[in-house]
Order: structure tokens, then C-alpha cells, then sequence
């Protein structure tokens, strides 16, 4: 089936000495893996290795066979060039980061275009602004309405919230991280990706970073930390 969609590149694999292994978020198909013959070939190619970077948004028409085996590209073309994404150490760095993240976080094989909406939005929106300290952070919290574990905030004004619920507590169990924490979490559910970068103190930002990764692995099955967290904390340390 020959399909035409916008996709979000999550990682790529370099396979034997040419080629390489995408998987891609796409619009319409969900999660899809392609293989790229020839991609570090010298001869010009439409499929060429600088469209996979992380989080490049793609337009692809691609062959998808829907048997469970590796999808075969017919044309590929950036969607949204970036501006700054892939030259600003710091954006650089949050790309490769989110990248990963998505790429545990991100499991089932079907469509899901509110996610894609969402990212494409975000990804803009982190190639064209500047304060951007808070955005990782504000990011991984949202994602997970989309992937059905958003933190329960009917109940905020309690003193703790248990990380394994997803909910606000009255009385501190093993689960719930400490009072301080938990005031800092409550923070982070009011923030927008507009609101002051300097809401949060880099050492704040990295206690709701391991908040956030600890949630995240207690509810995605596999779900694996980034190697390049300490990457990531160095720049916003």
C-alpha cells in the first residue's frame, strides 16, 4: 500500500556499512520502521542521511507492507526545515534526549495523530524561541496524556503525590516522593511551554527530571533512561 504521510524521525541505525534502519512516528501509520539502502553512499540520493536526524520532521510517501518487516521509503522530503535545532548545542542537546525517550515511550503500531500534532507543535516551537530551559521538562509531563498516564490533579491541594497511582495523597506511603517534591511537581502542572524559563531552578529542573523518568518507568513497560541524560544534565547543570 502506497501511503503519503508526515513522520517524526526517533532514532536510525546504521546497518551493515550503507544502509540504515528508521523508525519513524508517522501521522497516519503510527510507530514504522524502514529500511535505507545505500543511505552513506556518495552517490546524490533523495534518501539522503541528513533527513534522519532526531526529531526531523519528515513528508514521506513510502511502501508499507503491514507484514511486521522493515517499510521501504519511495520519496522523502523535510516538512519543516529547522532553524536552530540542529546548530544550538543546547536544542541539540534536548532533541537527542527526546529522541530517545520517544523511542521507549512510543510502543504501539497505531495511529495516534494527536501525539503527532502535538510534537510537530512542540518541535516548532522549540526551533523558534529561545527560553527554552523549562521545555524538556513541560514536554515529558504532556506527553503522557497522550499516552494515557497523566498525573490525576482532581485532588492538588494534598501534601503528596504517589508516583505509582498517579495521584495526589493525604499521607506519605513508600510511593509518593517528599512534601518539597511534590510542591515542585505541582508547579510543573501549571507550566506552559511560554511561561517564565525561570520558574525553576536548574537544581529543581533536575529533581522533576528524575521525578518524571521515575514515573516513566513505572508506567511504560521497557521503558529505559536515556543514555544521554548526563549529557543533558552537564548542559543544564
Amino acid at each position: 500500500m502506497l501511503v503519503k504521510t508526515k513522520a517524526i524521525v526517533l532514532s536510525a541505525l546504521k546497518y551493515q556499512e550503507k544502509s540504515l534502519i528508521v523508525k519513524c512516528f508517522t501521522q497516519s501509520e503510527g510507530l514504522k520502521s524502514y529500511f535505507v539502502p545505500s543511505a552513506f553512499s556518495t552517490k546524490k540520493s533523495s534518501q539522503r542521511i541528513a533527513y534522519f536526524q532526531p526529531l526531523n520532521i519528515l513528508e514521506i510517501e513510502a511502501n508499507h507492507k503491514n507484514k511486521g518487516s522493515l517499510e521501504h521509503f519511495k520519496e522523502v522530503k523535510i516538512s519543516v526545515p529547522y532553524q536552530t535545532l540542529n546548530l544550538e548545542i543546547v536544542k541539540s542537546t534536548i532533541v537527542i534526549f527526546l529522541s530517545e525517550v520517544l523511542h521507549h515511550a512510543i510502543k504501539e503500531e497505531e495511529k495516534n495523530e494527536p501525539l503527532f500534532t502535538f510534537l510537530e507543535t512542540a518541535l516548532i516551537w522549540l526551533d523558534t524561541h529561545d527560553e527554552i530551559a523549562n521545555f524538556h521538562i513541560i514536554l515529558l509531563l504532556e506527553i503522557t496524556k497522550f499516552l494515557g498516564f497523566y498525573p490525576d490533579d482532581s485532588e492538588m491541594d494534598l501534601p503528596f503525590f504517589d508516583i505509582v497511582e498517579g495521584h495526589f495523597a493525604l499521607h506519605q506511603s513508600m510511593n509518593c516522593i517528599n512534601m518539597q517534591e511534590t510542591l515542585l511537581f505541582k508547579k510543573l502542572l501549571e507550566l506552559k511551554f511560554d511561561s517564565s524559563q525561570k520558574f525553576f531552578t536548574a537544581s529543581e529542573r533536575q529533581t522533576l527530571l528524575k521525578i518524571l523518568l521515575d514515573y516513566y518507568v513505572i508506567h511504560l513497560v521497557g521503558f529505559k533512561r536515556p543514555k544521554s541524560l548526563e549529557v543533558l544534565k552537564e548542559v543544564f547543570s
